[in-house]
């Protein structure tokens, strides 16, 4: 019989394992990696491409060439695509980004061959209609609008260009002027010449004649395995304070370029980042938010990409607060840097952290996304593997030697909107 009045043993399982992919190499040379353990009957394909912000031959190409791959193709318009996928309740996503773009199709299995052609069809056929593509360029003109009376858009915007200059593709931003000038063509000339699939990577359970008819319409898909990467110089700035809105409230931003995953320091640095403002209960949380009452929230997180990273600490606070908050920030710093932290605040921050890395590989959904991220950034098959078990296994002494090196705050660029 139970017996409630006792509460349970506690037990602590701190062990990571990320499940290892069917892969399927393609005749056109891309790959597709495959989890087939699912119970339920739906699936996810996502298809990579090398198109993306970092090899657009102007600005904003590689993001409206995104917003209007799904706006009509010489086989289907606009409306009978949308019609299609409603009918069958699948969902396309389309994401441009710096280093990639992403076309990703959810639905049912047993909708599978209606649906996939669709899918097909827009990466292969599609024409970015001139209609579209205007009413496609006065929405993004007006969001921007909007976007650009908010101080935290324009603190975000400002720390990219001063991390990175205005003319690299982490720094630049897409501006009005920039959309006037794009058209049809030059959209069309992108597309043939850039948009050229990487990999795919595939949730589902599928019958093996399934899966080879997915393989028949990917191989006829123009690929390339690797590109030829464009160099851009990078024009780092200096502090930025504005005042251009006038409001009462102001945006902080500090941040710099920061080392990628593939360096020595990076699961130390992630764990340090997590105690100064990763969670909840962090360090910044508990002095700015909790004992000040600057701030309702701030945060602090490392943004890898695929070939730079960078570090932000974000807060929106009164404006006649900016300076104490700034202060605090940096004392939160320094306090890490120069003093050991105890066993049972790293112990804390540990677990939230190891226990939130085993949440995200707890469905094959979540689990693709980090098998993508190391195929992606060619990292090592047992990336996620070995930075479990470096945080797990991470000293006070080590921390502190990792803080000593990449977060000082003389190094951090302070970005001042409101």
């Amino acid at each position: 019989m139970l017996e409630r009045t006792k509460a349970p043993s506690f037990s602590q399982d701190f062990a990571f394992q990320l499940p290892q992919p069917e892969i399927i190499s393609l005749s056109n040379g891309s790959r597709i990696f495959w989890l087939n353990e699912i119970q339920q009957d739906v699936f996810k394909i996502e298809l990579i491409f090398n198109a993306a912000k970092w090899n657009e031959p102007a600005k904003g190409i590689s993001h409206f060439l995104a917003l209007l791959l799904d706006k009509g193709t010489y086989n289907h318009t606009s409306q009978q695509i949308s019609n299609l996928l409603d009918f069958h309740g699948a969902q396309l996503e389309i994401h441009p980004g710096y280093d990639y773009t992403s076309v990703s199709l959810y639905g049912l299995n047993k909708s599978l061959h209606a649906i996939f052609p669709v899918l097909i069809d827009l990466i292969t056929n599609s024409t970015f209609p001139a209609e579209e593509l205007k009413l496609q360029k006065d929405i993004f003109i007006q969001n921007l609008r909007v976007n650009n009376k908010k101080t935290s858009f324009l603190a975000s915007k400002l720390l990219r260009l001063n991390l990175f200059g205005k003319d690299h593709p982490y720094g630049s931003s897409l501006e009005e002027a920039h959309a006037a000038t794009i058209q049809p063509d030059n959209l069309i000339s992108f597309f043939k010449s850039s948009f050229l699939l990487r990999d795919i990577f595939l949730v589902g359970s599928f019958k093996t004649e399934d899966i080879r008819w997915v393989v028949t319409q990917i191989e006829n898909i123009s690929a390339e395995k690797e590109r030829a990467n464009n160099s851009y110089e990078i024009l780092q700035g200096k502090d930025v304070k504005t005042k251009e809105l006038e409001g009462v409230q102001a945006t902080l931003r500090l941040g710099k370029r920061f080392l990628n995953r593939n360096d020595v320091d990076y699961p130390s640095s992630l764990i340090a980042n997590h105690i100064l403002g990763g969670f909840f209960g962090s360090r910044l949380m508990k002095n700015i938010r909790e004992e000040k009452g600057l701030t309702y929230g701030i945060y602090s997180s490392i943004q890898p990409l695929n070939k730079d990273c960078f570090l932000t600490i974000g807060a929106d606070v009164n404006v006649d607060k900016v300076d104490i908050a700034l202060t605090e920030i940096k004392n939160e710093i320094e306090r890490l840097i120069h003093q050991t932290i105890s066993e049972e605040e790293l112990l804390i921050a540990k677990n939230h952290f190891l226990g939130s890395l085993q949440l995200e590989v707890s469905n094959p959904f979540s689990a693709i996304e980090k098998i993508k991220t190391i195929t992606l950034n060619q990292l090592d098959i047992k990336f996620y593997e070995n930075l479990f078990a470096s945080i797990k296994n991470f000293s006070p002494e080590e921390l502190k030697a990792t803080t000593e090196k990449h977060f000082l705050p003389s190094s951090l660029t302070t970005i001042v909107v409101s």
